[in-house]
């Protein structure tokens, strides 16, 4: 009886990895937190805390686009540059193989059949002018078109006027022209009077002939677009008495053309 009443002992066997009971903290209940907190960790709680610098990516600004209009001009400023390069290239190949050389010009004669002012202040006057036209080219030809227009001037005042005959001139080409001339001037008293003055006071008058008159350039097979020539003649006759032997004194001829 005593073995039964007898406790038995039974050895406690510990598990390792069982959770441990917390144990009882090293600091008083009674302290506050901060001081519970070690040393080192209430340093690092009062540094302020490390800003880190995120650099910021800015957008590249957009890229300008050329409108429409701009590359319309850009094309159309590029076409005619070179346009007028190979136009200036041209221009010179043929000059170079041509040689071109402007027309002369001259008034060799001036014949008056009439020249009188009537009762009614109206001057006429009836002229034959001889114009000698010379080509000198020796690979250009001169067509000498419709619609020409001459006149023959006192100052500013037409005192006559007609048109020259359609023809060709050829290489190296002198041709004589006789174009009549006819005028009538309204209320001409003092413009009668002006001319007798000035042939009294210096034996001369001074004329001045326009001559306008469309051509076309023949260069060598090739027949060009037309253009209008023109030619300014200034002269000095002795006098304007119909039915006389009219000298001329002075006289010179400018040619040129006008696209």
């Amino acid at each position: 009886m005593a073995d039964n009443n007898q406790q038995r002992v039974f050895p406690v066997v510990h598990d390792i990895e069982a959770p441990q009971p917390p144990t009882a903290p090293l600091v008083s209940r009674d302290t506050s937190r901060s001081d519970r907190v070690s040393p080192i960790e209430n340093q690092k709680q009062q540094q302020p805390p490390i800003q880190r610098t995120i650099p910021v990516k800015h957008a590249k600004p957009p890229k300008k686009r050329r409108s429409c209009c701009f590359k319309c001009f850009c094309w159309i400023f590029s076409i005619l540059l070179l346009l007028i390069v190979l136009i200036g290239i041209t221009v010179g190949i043929l000059y170079l193989v041509f040689r071109p050389k402007l027309p002369d010009y001259s008034i060799d004669r001036l014949q008056i059949t009439q020249f009188n002012l009537t009762n009614n202040n109206s001057l006429y006057a009836t002229f034959d002018v001889t114009i000698t036209a010379t080509n000198p080219n020796k690979k250009i030809g001169i067509y000498y078109e419709g619609g020409s227009h001459i006149r023959v001037l006192y100052i500013d005042t037409t005192l006559c006027e007609g048109s020259l005959p359609k023809f060709y001139q050829g290489h190296k080409n002198t041709t004589v022209l006789n174009v009549p001339l006819t005028g009538q001037t309204q209320n001409a008293t003092d413009l009668f009077s002006s001319l007798q003055q000035q042939q009294q006071q210096t034996g001369t008058v001074p004329l001045k002939i326009r001559v306008k008159q469309p051509v076309r350039i023949k260069l060598g097979d090739l027949k060009l677009f037309e253009i209008k020539s023109y030619v300014r003649c200034k002269l000095e006759v002795d006098n304007l008495s119909a039915n006389n032997d009219i000298s001329i004194r002075n006289s010179s001829c400018k040619f040129k053309f006008r696209l």
